[in-house]
């Protein structure tokens, strides 16, 4: 099957949250209509396109796989259909949340990072639900809970939380620097 594009972006060997920004740049030259194929290798990225292109309102296609490579196909929307993208204002900076663990309460930490990333380090009793399942898994979680969403470096833990929101959740939080900085406990499965 050949999928006619209109500009294929090499996002190969790049790591979130860089595919999602150089997919929003290469979006900026194209027309309405037009399909981007963004090619990458981090395996995270399926569920980051896909909340990305959902959060602003691009029609996400699909995803091919190419051995190694992640083909993903992007319509850019008309400017009707595109949705101002705005960061999730609700956010905690790491030192913080490591007060509010140390004090306990009902708090509940989501990791929305791949298996293999959390598996590695995560903050301890943190819940592994990767962004790509949270859509069907959100029940999972308690909605009267103070819910602190973590990622690698915010950008994953932003649409997660914008799409919680969506779901009813009234007190959730996004970490922002996230793991790449966090300086606290970490637990790993290995």
């Amino acid at each position: 099957m050949t999928i006619q594009t209109d500009h294929v972006l090499d996002a190969k060997g790049l790591a979130c949250p860089m595919p999602i920004v150089k997919t929003k740049k290469a979006m900026k030259d194209l027309e309405p209509g037009q399909v981007i194929e963004v090619q990458a290798t981090d395996k995270g990225s399926v569920a980051d396109i896909q909340a990305w292109a959902k959060s602003s309102g691009h029609q996400y296609l699909g995803t091919a796989e190419d051995g190694d490579v992640l083909k993903h196909y992007v319509r850019k929307a008309s400017k009707s259909e595109v949705k101002e993208e705005k960061d999730y204002p609700h956010v905690i900076q790491n030192e913080e949340l490591q007060k509010k663990i140390e004090a306990g309460g009902n708090l509940t930490i989501l990791d929305v990072r791949e298996p293999a990333e959390y598996s590695f380090g995560h903050i301890p009793g943190a819940k592994s639900i990767p962004l790509g399942e949270l859509e069907n898994r959100a029940d999972e979680l308690d909605k009267e809970s103070e819910v602190y969403v973590v990622c690698r470096t915010g950008n994953r833990s932003d649409l997660a939380s914008k799409q919680l929101t969506e779901k009813g959740f009234k007190n959730v939080k996004n970490v922002v620097q996230g793991m790449v900085e966090w300086s606290g406990s970490v637990e790993k499965n290995q």
